[in-house]
């Protein structure tokens, strides 16, 4: 058969490639719209440990404002554990183990429950909440029906919490003490020191010559220079004190020291000051033994030493543990400790003179203090009021008339440590006597507790004249937080409070400003300390 012409042919019907176009189409958004969707996808999956560590916040939900909304079943679970905790010590200390038992079971699932809410940033659910809040009302509804009642509660809480204060108190009293035996022991290398010495003054005659030179010399005596006195049996302390002193002084020669030590220690501090050098600086050593004027007829103190009741307060075996035990310390009737009262006494013939303790170290020059004016007064100290508890109400029983009628409970206190002395003012207000009359006064011990301080501050006051406080920095033997800036300015540091420098319990952030001026090149402080 043949084919017909072109022109006679029926037109061919293009509809195919219209149907494969369309299911291309089709094909190419479906494979986007799959694209996006597995892209989604992995990004959820991406996303949900991070959404799993903030769970709190999934759906703007937060589980701090639910606990705290009064309404939320977080907050009646939260309520109910904590009650049924009270109830749990209740049932305990009634021997009632088995209600005990059940409550801490209940208690158990509540913090599951509200842990998993927290975890999964959704509200507890009524289903979840009240079978835990069925239960525990049951069991503290039990509790109470055993006569647990609120009252019950308040007072058995009350009696734990006093319970607890006790034993911190006698925690706290038991530190202090172990604190204070631990201050008041000589150190084994500063027993060392001493026994070498004194065989060095027992043994070398010259020593013990060059000794009774130094007493007789005129510089002991002149008020031109500049005088200092220590009072103190520790070697190693009252060599620091004075080294420190002489090394930051202008003109070291124009120093003088007056030291004055029990007999113990008389030839060891003797042989140590006189083999060493000070810068020229004389050094003048005394027994307060050989003070002949220093007895029970003239001197409060030695009096109540001698007496059987203050012997028992002190060394005694029953000791009252409501007493500070600081207070209980022998330190406190030691005649060194009082001798600050008598500085006229030794002293006649001297004008001024600065009174140092053992424990401070001297980082300024102090021949400044000597020009200062104290307007008539008879001390210069650092006034400490700048703590509430430092007022003269703190040191003294103002329910006692006697002392309500003379003195201001709101008067500042002050420092001992680093004072400066006009012994001609001292000798025209005739200090010592007004020590001696209230010291007779406190003879039952009702108007201070003990120490010098006390004492110090009725018989100084109206006679003493405040100085600036970088003068005397007081604390590092306590104090972990003083400023690094205050310590720079200070002309006196004090290492007051029990962590004395020379112990192992020295905080070690000021130990070195101390240790700084031990002269540790001494063959005696080698063999004794460092080794």
């Amino acid at each position: 058969m043949r084919r017909r012409p072109a022109e006679y042919r029926r037109p061919v019907r293009r509809r195919l490639s219209q149907w494969i176009w369309a299911l291309i189409g089709m094909f190419l958004i479906a494979g986007l719209v799959l694209f996006v969707f597995i892209h989604n996808h992995h990004e959820d999956q991406v996303n949900q440990p991070i959404m799993g560590e903030h769970a709190i916040k999934h759906g703007g939900f937060n589980f701090t404002k639910e606990i705290l909304n009064a309404s939320s079943f977080s907050r009646q679970l939260a309520e109910q554990m904590t009650l049924a905790k009270a109830y749990v010590i209740i049932a305990k200390e009634h021997n009632n183990l088995h209600l005990a038992w059940e409550l801490s079971k209940k208690i158990r699932s509540c913090q599951l429950l509200l842990s998993k809410a927290a975890m999964r940033g959704e509200p507890i659910t009524v289903e979840e909440a009240e079978p835990i809040i069925s239960s525990l009302s049951y069991l503290i509804f039990k509790a109470q029906d055993a006569h647990y009642d609120i009252a019950t509660t308040m007072m058995t809480m009350k009696s734990h919490i006093q319970a607890l204060e006790e034993r911190t108190n006698a925690a706290t009293v038991q530190s202090t003490l172990f604190g204070q035996l631990v201050a008041e022991v000589l150190p084994k290398s500063l027993h060392c020191l001493k026994v070498k010495l004194i065989n060095d003054w027992l043994k070398q005659l010259p020593l013990q010559n060059h000794a009774e030179e130094k007493r007789n010399s005129p510089r002991v005596v002149d008020n031109n220079l500049y005088h200092f006195c220590i009072f103190s049996d520790n070697i190693l302390a009252t060599s620091v004190v004075v080294n420190s002193t002489v090394c930051n002084a202008d003109h070291p020669k124009q120093l003088v020291f007056h030291i004055v030590t029990n007999g113990i220690s008389y030839g060891s501090m003797q042989a140590w000051f006189l083999t060493n050098d000070f810068k020229g600086a004389t050094v003048e050593v005394q027994n307060i033994e050989e003070f002949s004027w220093l007895n029970a007829s003239y001197v409060p103190v030695i009096k109540q030493i001698l007496h059987q009741d203050s012997r028992a307060y002190y060394f005694g075996a029953d000791q009252d543990m409501k007493v500070e035990p600081k207070l209980r310390s022998p330190e406190y009737l030691s005649l060194l400790n009082h001798l600050r009262f008598y500085i006229p006494e030794i002293y006649p013939l001297l004008e001024k003179i600065v009174f140092l303790d053992d424990d401070v170290v001297v980082q300024k020059d102090l021949t400044r203090l000597f020009s200062l004016d104290l307007h008539g007064n008879v001390n210069g100290a650092v006034e400490t009021c700048l703590e509430t508890f430092h007022r003269y109400y703190k040191y003294i029983n103002f329910s006692n008339p006697i002392i309500s009628s003379k003195f201001d409970p709101q008067a500042c206190g002050w420092a001992f440590g680093m004072n400066i002395f006009d012994l001609i003012a001292w000798r025209k207000e005739n200090v010592t006597a007004q020590y001696h009359y209230w010291q007779e006064q406190n003879a039952d011990q009702t108007l201070w507790k003990l120490g010098t301080l006390p004492p110090a501050l009725l018989a100084f006051y109206g006679l003493t004249e405040p100085l600036d406080r970088r003068w005397h920095v007081l604390g590092l033997g306590y104090d972990m937080n003083i400023d690094d800036r205050l310590i720079d300015s200070a002309a006196v540091i004090h290492f007051n409070g029990n962590m004395k420098p020379w112990l192992k319990l020295a905080i070690s952030r000021y130990k070195p400003l101390w240790e700084r001026y031990v002269n540790q090149s001494h063959p005696y402080y080698q063999d004794c300390v460092i080794s």
